[in-house]
């Protein structure tokens, strides 16, 4: 009988309005079905995976599955994710990258341990982030010139200088973290008058879609060539290079909105022809149209509904 009420009890707070335990705490997921009865707040089945490695910070439970104790629930009830919120993310740096459900699972694990296990955002007055300076020092690992072995490297990051030069895991998100305190400085610095919330989304970029087709050239009768391809939403362009770790793009294609010209189709343009017998994309611009080559129907359902996503947005 106390298995099925406080069971009830438990899936009423998790929907509770007000208390933000209908997304995961820490990646925002929604519907969470597990919960962490150590810090009192509710979670996604991914975040769940991390919490169990942290066994001297959190406990969790399956909100359905396992036996909740009546002092358990009133543990929850006492505390929640936007209590959890308000304690564990008091300080979070303007920079710091927040992960969500789709980000890797490194970034979601340093971020749960930098909130419960380091406190780094705690509000005590004094910020714990190793990345807040914008400058770090250390070992990287970086691609040599033949493209053939990753040479490790000793790395300088310097926020005053506007430079990152060179002579684990956990090591990987600090410095991920630490290029986007310097790149926030430098906004910071450069624009005084810009208002934050508009200077957070340049520090970097995120891609909506990467990955590989074909294109050809501006006559269309070129032969086509293997391209990586990255669509920055923001910019509201696509990127081509000739490797997927070149540091710059060899062009790109600006998109703008379909009231403005901007238009994907499934097909090729009049008197166009090609050999090959796989999904073809038409980008429509203004000023000239763009022919594409997927490697399947997936991959060109794929890009055309991340194209129209771009055209479609305001």
């Amino acid at each position: 009988m106390d298995y099925d009420h406080n069971k009830a009890l438990l899936l009423e707070l998790q929907r509770a309005a007000g208390t933000g335990n209908d997304r995961c705490a820490d990646c925002g997921d929604p519907d969470p079905e597990w919960a962490s009865y150590k810090l009192g707040i509710f979670i996604c089945l991914n975040c769940s995976g991390i919490h169990r490695n942290l066994p001297e910070i959190s406990r969790v439970k399956s909100l359905r599955l396992d036996f909740w104790e009546s002092n358990l629930i009133e543990f929850m009830r006492n505390h929640g994710n936007l209590w959890a919120k308000a304690k564990y993310e008091a300080k979070v740096p303007p920079y710091y990258y927040i992960p969500k459900s789709h980000d890797c699972m490194v970034l979601r694990q340093q971020w749960i341990r930098a909130k419960y296990e380091r406190g780094q955002f705690l509000d005590t007055g004094v910020c714990h982030d190793p990345c807040s300076a914008g400058s770090r020092e250390g070992c990287l690992w970086k691609l040599g010139k033949g493209r053939r072995q990753f040479q490790k490297r000793q790395f300088l990051l310097s926020a005053r200088e506007g430079v990152m030069k060179y002579y684990s895991k956990e090591e990987i998100v600090d410095w991920f973290n630490a290029i986007r305190a310097a790149r926030y400085h430098y906004l910071r610095t450069t624009f005084p008058n810009v208002p934050e919330p508009e200077l957070i989304p340049r520090i970097t970029r995120n891609f909506v879609k990467e990955g590989y087709m074909e294109k050809t050239g501006p006559k269309q009768k070129e032969a086509f060539k293997v391209r990586w391809f990255c669509l920055d939403s923001q910019e509201r362009n696509l990127l081509y290079f000739k490797n997927p770790l070149d540091a710059f793009a060899q062009g790109q294609v600006f998109i703008g909105r379909r009231d403005e010209g901007y238009a994907v189709r499934d097909d090729l343009p009049q008197k166009v022809w090609v050999k090959k017998k796989k999904p073809m994309i038409t980008l429509v611009t203004p000023t000239r149209e763009f022919v594409f080559i997927c490697e399947n129907d997936r991959k060109q359902r794929e890009w055309m509904d991340a194209l129209n996503g771009v055209i479609t947005q305001l």
